[in-house]
């Protein structure tokens, strides 16, 4: 291991793992580009599994940050952690020993009762299944079923605010703005009191895209990071943004979080 290497943050559940994905993030954010990325491991239900995420750790500058519930499971995870030198947190133990203490009563210890099929779950899954359904104007139809709609020109961070939003159990759906394509009609059908406008900074757009043709192996003179066509895009979504008459929210050096936080501020004051 190398000591210019970046640390990584190990997320370990024995459900989905969100409740711990989100508190790293947040924690993640506070530290720029410092962190290489969050791993995560869902549903680590036996011994074995968690000997794969000490195995993965092992040589690496890691966090594990986990959600376990079964005390043995606990156990053994902070004792193999101790062993190899890998520094972990308990997410939930802060909380559940006060309750403990509170309330007199012994927890469940029961692993996955938040996954349990409750409406709210089912409702999750759905508001999910129509993020993945209408992302990037798949289907114009989308637009007047949504609770909120995005429209910007590409990497203005409209998928993963979708997504975000769809564990919120918001409805979401996405359009790409594109100069030479004209928006669907279903967007200026809608109300226009959830159509939320999204732009970047064209330096910065300029420094993602290039990023993301280095990872698609793609030679970084194509036009989609060309800085002369990312403000020919920007000049198109204004124009497409006061045709709609909608809020715009520029995303630049912002989180997910931060931006989901000022759309809810948005549309709670136009309802």
């Amino acid at each position: 291991m190398g000591n210019n290497s970046k640390p990584e943050i190990v997320v370990v559940s024995d459900s989905i793992g969100e409740t711990a994905e989100l508190v790293a993030q947040a924690a993640k954010i506070q530290f720029n580009e410092g962190i290489e990325r969050i791993k995560k491991f869902s549903f680590i239900l036996d011994f074995d599994q968690i000997d794969e995420v000490i195995d993965y750790c092992k040589g690496k500058k890691c966090l594990i940050v986990y959600t376990i519930v079964i005390k043995e499971m606990k156990d053994y995870i902070n004792k193999k952690a101790k062993e190899n030198n890998i520094k972990i947190v308990d997410v939930l133990g802060p909380l559940i020993n006060p309750l403990t203490e509170l309330t007199g009563l012994k927890p469940k210890r029961e692993a996955g009762l938040n996954r349990q099929l409750t409406s709210y779950y089912f409702e999750k899954v759905e508001a999910i299944e129509f993020a993945v359904k209408y992302d990037d104007g798949k289907d114009p139809r989308g637009f007047k079923k949504a609770d909120i709609v995005l429209v910007g020109i590409s990497r203005t961070s409209k998928t993963p605010l979708s997504m975000y939003f769809a564990y919120k159990n918001y409805r979401v759906a996405n359009l790409p703005l594109v100069p030479e394509v004209e928006p669907p009609k279903e967007l200026f059908e809608v109300s226009k009191k959830k159509i939320v406008g999204l732009t970047n900074d064209p330096r910065k757009l300029n420094e993602i895209r290039r990023e993301r043709l280095k990872d698609m192996g793609i030679k970084d003179n194509s036009n989609y990071a060309d800085l002369s066509r990312i403000i020919e895009e920007l000049d198109y979504a204004d124009k497409i943004f006061n045709r709609l008459k909608c809020p715009v929210i520029n995303v630049s050096n912002r989180a997910i979080e931060e931006t989901a936080s000022i759309i809810i501020h948005i549309l709670s004051k136009n309802n």
